[in-house]
């Protein structure tokens, strides 16, 4: 909401959406010194310090849409939301045992993704119909209503080291997490491209845009358990990227088609097959780098995931924003099947068993 607090302020588009480019960009920094704030801290804190850094400045927003405080309260609250995703997905993967962790991601995901869901549309319901300070205030409500939550979670997560040794700061090494942050860094680029370019297009007037956009965020929820479940019930962790990149490929090929000559129906559909593969790239990926890292490094595989995560958000929506106004929608969202069919080149990994897996 801050880019439309901004553009109240009679701020232009561009440095209206800047705001968020700060955020992400605090955001990716601060997610990089979260596996050391852990050490330090532990879970609990870690989780306390993010909802106040998203909670508190927040309040200050009714005083001011102007860039002079937008933009210290952007960095304040990407520190926090940095902090918050790195040790709420640690915190999953050191809480349970390594059989069911893919369906602990996935239950992870739904918990995150469902505010989004509801949030997202009736945030700009509230905006249009209550006005800006009902809505800023309870941005900053909301991180400091989970802080009582906070306190029902051990101060510190040890994790089980039956299986080898514990790593703690230890360093993970590039081959070890290249395939599954770049097929995360291309996948995420090119759904926040596509989440990004639809309500831009004229779509939007006809409503195919916000439905679209539902029917992606209710489908990624979907990928994401499904994988979970798939990956611990047949085994399946790392094996399940390949097919789900192929149908988030797909699923940008059909929207693509959609906005040419098929109608809402078709783009709808597309960005549901676009967040389904999305969601399940998210889970099998950040399953697949807590499997490597082993005991103790939960922290750091969550870091190397939600950095891609992020970084790729912002890289896609900028890059495909730009094909938009270079060359339509259709473009921006062949664009994102291209990147997708490309990375199935760094999922090529043989397993023990011969198996193809994540590289």
């Amino acid at each position: 909401m801050l880019p439309l607090w901004a553009s109240d302020g009679g701020v232009g588009p561009g440095l209206a959406g800047a705001v968020t480019g700060v955020f992400m960009a605090a955001t990716v920094l601060s997610q990089l010194g979260v596996p050391a704030l852990l050490r330090a801290v532990g879970h609990r804190a870690a989780l306390a310090l993010a909802a106040l850094g998203l909670g508190v400045p927040a309040a200050l927003l009714p005083l001011s849409s102007s860039l002079a405080l937008l933009v210290p309260v952007a960095v304040v609250r990407g520190i926090g939301f940095g902090v918050l995703t790195v040790t709420g997905a640690a915190l999953v993967s050191d809480l349970v045992p390594p059989r069911i962790r893919g369906r602990a991601t996935g239950v992870y995901g739904i918990a995150i993704g469902l505010p989004q869901l509801v949030l997202l549309t009736g945030g700009v319901w509230a905006w249009t119909h209550l006005g800006p300070t009902p809505v800023l205030l309870l941005g900053a409500a909301l991180p400091l209503l989970a802080l009582p939550a906070t306190l029902l979670l051990p101060r510190r997560v040890l994790p089980d080291d039956r299986s080898g040794p514990v790593a703690h700061g230890r360093a993970l090494h590039v081959r070890t997490v290249a395939g599954p942050w770049v097929v995360m860094l291309v996948c995420a680029a090119s759904a926040g491209g596509v989440i990004t370019v639809l309500p831009l297009v004229g779509a939007a007037a006809s409503g195919t845009a916000a439905v679209s956009l539902f029917a992606l965020t209710l489908a990624q929820l979907v990928g994401r358990a499904v994988s979970g479940e798939l990956g611990d019930r047949f085994r399946l962790a790392g094996r399940i990227t390949r097919p789900a990149l192929v149908v988030t490929a797909l699923g940008a090929a059909v929207a693509a088609w959609g906005l040419l000559a098929g109608g809402a129906p078709v783009v709808v559909t597309g960005a549901g097959l676009v967040g389904l593969g999305f969601g399940a790239v998210q889970n099998d990926t950040l399953v697949t780098l807590f499997d490597r890292a082993g005991p103790g490094r939960s922290g750091t595989a969550s870091s190397v995931w939600n950095t891609a995560y992020d970084a790729g958000t912002g890289i896609g929506a900028t890059a495909l924003a730009a094909v938009l106004g270079a060359s339509g929608a259709p473009w921006s969202f062949a664009v994102a099947a291209l990147a997708c069919t490309v990375a199935l080149g760094a999922t090529w990994r043989r397993s023990a068993t011969g198996d193809a897996t994540v590289g």
